[in-house]
C-alpha cells in the first residue's frame, strides 16, 4: 500500500456542489481557476493538473461534505456551522503548513476548525472563483501561490 503524502496547504471549499462536479471530478469553475493561477504561477507541468496539484502537497478539502448549493441561505449556514468539528477533526489528520479557505464566508468557520485542532498552520482565505469573483480570485492566488508551502520540484 503506498503512503499518502503530506497536506502541505489545504484548500477549503464550501461543498461540493450539487451537480456533482466536484474540484477532482472536473468542477469546471474551481478546477479551470485553480489550474489558470498554478500555470500563472509557473508550477502546472504539461501533465495532468490534478496530479501536479498533488504533487505539491497540495489538497482540497470541503467544509461540508454534502452538496449545499440547492439550500436557502438559512439551511447553508447551518451545515456550514455544524460541519465545523467535523472539519476540525481532518485538520488534526492533515497537519498542513497552510489553510486556504476558497471563499470568504466560510473563513471564520474554517478558521474556528482549525483552532480547535490546535492547527498553526498560516491561514490565506481567497474568493470563490464565480458570480463575478475570478478576476479577484486569480490576483489573489498570484500574491498567495509563491507564499503557500509545497513539495520542491
Amino acid at each position: 500500500m503506498r503512503a499518502r503524502r503530506r497536506i502541505l496547504t489545504l484548500f477549503v471549499g464550501e461543498s461540493a456542489p450539487h451537480s456533482g462536479k466536484f474540484f477532482y471530478c472536473g468542477n469546471p469553475e474551481l478546477k479551470q481557476y485553480m489550474h489558470q493561477a498554478v500555470q500563472a504561477a509557473g508550477l502546472a507541468t504539461g501533465g495532468d493538473f490534478l496530479e501536479s496539484f498533488k504533487g505539491l502537497g497540495w489538497y482540497l478539502d470541503d467544509l461540508v461534505l454534502t452538496p449545499v448549493n440547492q439550500m436557502t441561505k438559512s439551511q447553508r449556514e447551518a451545515e456550514c456551522l455544524s460541519a465545523q468539528h467535523n472539519l476540525a477533526q481532518r485538520i488534526v489528520e492533515y497537519h498542513p503548513l497552510a489553510i486556504v479557505p476558497v471563499l470568504f464566508r466560510i473563513k471564520d468557520i474554517v478558521k474556528a476548525a482549525a483552532d480547535q485542532a490546535g492547527s498553526t498552520a498560516e491561514f490565506h482565505p481567497v474568493p470563490f472563483p464565480g458570480n463575478g469573483q475570478q478576476a479577484r480570485f486569480l490576483e489573489a492566488m498570484k500574491h498567495l501561490i509563491p507564499l503557500l508551502p509545497k513539495e520542491a520540484s
